[in-house]
């Protein structure tokens, strides 16, 4: 089954993945050789040194010359000021459904489909970070069925969009797009 033309033109890159799979890594590698990175990491400040520490691996790694927009309140807004010229890797878009989580699922669905709006009408090349949750056991909690059921269909909802989907496992990276047929 093949993409349509929207698909085939798309400038946005979506990586998804297990946590600690790698993902982060593989989309810095996608735009290392870009001049002109702007990294959207959307979790906010925790105080917890397991949180802390992850953090600053992340930060380590980062070149010192891209622009770093930490923790924004409204991330379609953010993205929609980005210079044009920049290329834009978004980490992770978990927080963004995580702080959306109180919206009825109605709400959610206006909510998400400004993002995708958002982001197709962008030139920039844009990496996105999406974890997977869907691999693990079933969420005793309500809010954590909703939040793996709105991530999973945001991926899904990307995917499509999406000129190129990375699976990343292991620290191994699975270009899905060459080894996949789209589920009908």
């Amino acid at each position: 089954m093949s993409k349509s033309v929207e698909n085939i033109i798309s400038n946005i890159v979506l990586v998804s993945g297990p946590s600690k799979g790698g993902k982060s890594k593989w989309a810095e590698y996608l735009v290392q050789d870009h001049s002109n990175v702007t990294y959207i990491a959307t979790a906010p400040f925790i105080d917890q040194p397991d949180w802390i520490d992850r953090i600053q691996e992340h930060k380590r790694r980062r070149p010192r010359n891209w622009n770093i927009i930490e923790s924004p309140e409204n991330l379609v807004d953010t993205i929609s000021i980005i210079n044009h010229s920049e290329s834009i890797l978004i980490d992770s878009l978990g927080f963004f459904v995580y702080n959306n989580l109180q919206q009825k699922n109605n709400e959610w669905r206006v909510t998400e489909l400004n993002l995708l709006k958002a982001l197709k009408k962008l030139p920039n090349y844009i990496v996105i970070v999406i974890e997977e949750t869907g691999w693990s056991p079933v969420p005793e909690t309500y809010s954590g069925n909703i939040f793996r059921d709105r991530l999973g269909s945001l991926a899904q909802s990307l995917e499509l969009i999406s000129c190129c989907s990375w699976l990343v496992v292991q620290g191994r990276a699975i270009n899905l797009h060459q080894i996949s047929t789209k589920v009908p």
